[in-house]
């Protein structure tokens, strides 16, 4: 098998593995080597430069011991098979850089032999790039679950960012789909990378010239529908990963059938936009400060997909709205639907010039369709619309759908760049922001 042959079906294998959204790295080239890392770098997507940015995202080989039932490179599963070798990625890498087709290495692999010798591999793989052929651009590799903690520390010190994918969102569900691989065996390396980042920037303020440790961060990707979770428990589990294992970003898969796998699985995908709502409230947890807690209870155990988390949560304590545009607090304002974290800012800028009106907010960016339920300027509302939750409800509801076929267009708002994972499957939405 030539080297386009593997490149074909290995770049193919790796669509399932979601790539980070951005660098998160700042590193200028050098002359001794090629290519430079910058944070503001988003994969398969523009810059805020009106470059287009990419990675090249590949497994190192899709020959696999385990037999995960969700996984189209299970073993048991009768799909072609190709393993590149270190110095054919080193060499792909650094032809294609050349060329300027990536700016990037986005590595992955499937488990052969053991999860050691892959490991192994993956590492012998980054030193080629690194040191033999002096690539200073962005690498992200995985970390392979139940590797050796020595050879994942060795696979940081060379990458800018690590993942280690959970992949399903509770211990029972991975114990019936891939009994192989055990909570422990995800957790583990995920708590090293963590503790290493935290020694290294330790001892970066001791020492300018200590060496870093995934610069960038790592994160982590869940399976979203191959398995009966809630969506609630889907994102409490994100926010004790944010929490405890100080994570950079979880990425939510819908989950895709594979022929032949186990009938307990679903036999069709997950409606898209739920996989964009989790994206939605993932955002919220992470930037508006609100909490799992927050965006459910026992009666709304998943998240509404005729209406974004904030909306929803809004028209759930509608005894706090409206909101005085001249007076809430920044965090006040992040609550309201249709205020970003950008024109919470600039409200707060321009008040201390004068009085804002409804005009002035849409000049900022405000979300009018949805923010103009919520606020006042001046003690006016823009509408006058009772506060009655089913009333609103029926105005900011984006569509009418049968659950079980919903797709997704563009989510319009002020953050629709920042929040979208770059890894666009053919049949995939562009997710949006939040505001």
């Amino acid at each position: 098998m030539d080297s386009l042959e593997k490149l074909k079906i290995l770049t193919d294998a790796a669509k399932y593995d979601v790539a980070c959204t951005s660098s998160g790295v700042d590193r200028k080239g050098t002359r001794a080597g090629l290519g430079s890392a910058s944070a503001c770098g988003i994969c398969h997507t523009f810059s805020a430069d009106g470059r287009c940015v990419s990675l090249l995202k590949i497994l190192m080989t899709n020959v696999c011991v385990f037999d995960c039932q969700y996984c189209a490179n299970r073993r048991s599963n009768d799909v072609p098979r190709a393993a590149f070798t270190p110095r054919e990625i080193a060499e792909l890498t650094i032809r294609f850089y050349k060329r300027n087709y990536i700016e990037g290495l986005f590595l992955s692999s499937a488990v052969i032999k053991s999860p050691d010798y892959t490991m192994e591999m993956l590492l012998a793989t980054l030193r080629l790039v690194r040191g033999e052929y002096r690539f200073n651009g962005y690498i992200h590799v995985k970390a392979i679950p139940g590797a050796d903690p020595a050879l994942v520390q060795a696979a940081g010190a060379e990458a800018d960012r690590m993942s280690v994918n959970i992949e399903l969102p509770s211990e029972e569900s991975l114990g019936t789909f891939a009994p192989e691989k055990t909570k422990s065996s995800i957790l583990t390396p995920m708590k090293l990378i963590k503790n290493r980042i935290i020694q290294t920037k330790d001892e970066i303020t001791r020492f300018r010239s200590a060496p870093k440790f995934v610069p960038a961060g790592q994160s982590t990707q869940m399976i979203v529908g191959a398995t009966p979770e809630s969506d609630s428990r889907i994102v409490r589990l994100a926010e004790g990963l944010y929490s405890q294992y100080k994570l950079k970003r979880v990425f939510y898969s819908a989950f895709i059938p594979v022929a032949g796998a186990n009938p307990l699985l679903p036999a069709v995908s997950p409606p898209l936009l739920r996989e964009h709502r989790l994206y939605q409230a993932d955002w919220l947890l992470r930037f508006y400060g609100f909490t799992s807690n927050e965006l459910f209870n026992r009666e709304n155990e998943n998240l509404n997909l005729n209406m974004d988390p904030k909306c929803h949560w809004a028209l759930n304590h509608i005894e706090r709205f409206p909101v005085e545009i001249n007076r809430a607090d920044y965090l006040l304002l992040l609550r309201v639907p249709g205020i970003g974290q950008r024109s919470a800012m600039k409200i707060l800028s321009a008040r201390r010039v004068g009085k804002l009106d409804f005009a002035h907010l849409k000049k900022m960016g405000v979300v009018l369709k949805r923010a103009k339920y919520f606020i006042t300027c001046g003690g006016k509302m823009m509408e006058r619309t009772p506060m009655i939750p089913e009333i609103l409800e029926a105005r900011l509801s984006e569509n009418k759908i049968d659950e079980r076929y919903a797709q997704i267009g563009l989510f319009d708002g002020e953050n629709a760049a920042l929040a979208a994972p770059d890894d666009r499957r053919k049949d995939a939405p562009l997710l949006g922001g939040l505001t």
